[in-house]
Parts: structure tokens; C-alpha cells; sequence
């Protein structure tokens, strides 16, 4: 079986942006509140995050369970990593995620400025200045077998997609404007001549777009 590049639970707003604009180490986001972007995830019993019982179940949960299935290797834009710019001023700030990442796999961290790779618990961070098909390359070497997920965030995304190198994607579209910032998309329809897709409303009032290659 193939090793496919995998979009997952990615969240954008009604008019296609997914995050902020002025992002910075106190607001990752930018000018938007992220809660309602990530709250139908937040919500399910499923949530990595979660400590209490209960949360919802159904096709939320689903796809927030399918989050980590198959998953040997990670790709992140550096912007996701962190609001540095530029050369890095120091080593010892490393990422937004505490010393327990969420990924538990590799994950590789595009940047124009290289370091030292480093692992927290069960998370190694490496930094390559690769182009989108040398870094999948290495990503997919390091998943041993399993897909690869393209973590964002938003120009990384589109650059992975531009390339023609993405086989499944999952957004899901909350029910709210952003106005300005990281824009994924104009429309998702622009993407119809590369994709199948399937829209699935949810109680919750995000959209799930599934998208698959032609």
C-alpha cells in the first residue's frame, strides 16, 4: 500500500482563512479567537486534550479519532512552529506545545533558517530548507510505511497543494468570518480539477470537506 500525504482536521473559516492576521508568541492566531474554529473538536470524546469524561460522539468524534490513524511522520511550515522570523535568536524556545508535543512521531519543520533537531517525549523536531517534494521525501522515510500528515499551517498547505503532492485532504469549515489573514482559499471549488470531493454537515455547524485525488 501506498504511503499517501494526508490533510487532516485542518479548520479554516466560513470565507477560507485559517488563522489570523499578526501573529505572535501571545496570540498564535493573530487577530481571531480560535475557539470557534476548533471547538467541534474540542467538543468530542475523543479530543487529545481531554481529561474528563463524556464529550460528544458521532461523526465529529469519527474524524477526530481518524486524526492519528497511520500516522509515521509529520510536516509543519515554520510559521506553525512558532512566531520567530528570520535567523533564530536562540535555541532554547521550542514550539508552542510544552514538553509533551501532541505528534509522537518525527516532524519536520520547513524553514529558510536550519537548527539543530531536538526531541521532547516522544516528538523529534527536525528543520529542513527543502523544497515541499525533498521534504516529503524525508518524511515519508521517517513514517516507515505509514502516511505522512501535513500539519499547515496555511502557506504551507497551499504550497504542498500547488505542488500537486497532497492525496487526501479533511477541512472542516466553521460557521464564522474572519475577514483577514491566512487564507487557504478563495473557494474550495477552485480545487475541483485535482479533487473529488464530499461536503458533510454536522450538528455541531462545521462543514467537513473531503477532499480525494483524481
Amino acid at each position: 500500500m501506498s504511503q499517501l500525504l494526508r490533510v487532516q482536521c485542518f479548520n479554516v473559516s466560513r470565507d477560507g482563512f485559517g488563522a489570523g492576521e499578526g501573529q505572535s508568541l501571545d496570540r498564535p492566531f493573530g487577530h481571531a479567537d480560535p475557539s470557534p474554529l476548533f471547538s467541534w473538536a474540542g467538543a468530542t470524546a475523543s479530543w487529545v486534550n481531554r481529561t474528563d469524561p463524556g464529550g460528544t460522539r458521532g461523526l465529529d468524534d469519527y474524524l477526530t479519532r481518524d486524526h492519528a490513524r497511520n500516522r509515521g511522520a509529520e510536516i509543519m511550515g515554520r510559521n506553525k512552529f512558532g512566531p520567530q522570523r528570520g535567523p533564530w535568536e536562540n535555541h532554547e524556545w521550542q514550539g508552542w506545545w510544552g514538553d509533551t508535543p501532541p505528534f509522537h512521531t518525527p516532524v519536520f519543520v520547513l524553514t529558510h533558517h536550519e537548527r539543530p533537531s531536538f526531541t521532547l517525549a516522544d516528538t523529534t523536531f527536525h528543520f529542513l530548507n527543502a523544497t515541499p517534494a525533498e521534504a516529503l521525501a524525508r518524511a515519508k522515510q521517517a513514517a516507515a510505511g505509514r502516511d505522512v500528515r501535513l500539519g499547515g499551517g496555511v502557506a504551507t498547505t497551499r504550497e504542498f497543494i500547488e505542488a500537486d503532492l497532497v492525496d487526501t485532504m479533511h477541512i472542516a469549515v466553521a460557521p464564522v468570518d474572519l475577514g483577514r489573514g491566512e487564507r487557504l482559499w478563495e473557494s474550495h471549488t477552485d480545487l475541483l480539477d485535482r479533487f473529488h470531493l464530499e461536503s458533510v454537515p454536522s450538528p455541531s455547524g462545521v462543514t467537513h470537506l473531503l477532499f480525494w485525488r483524481r
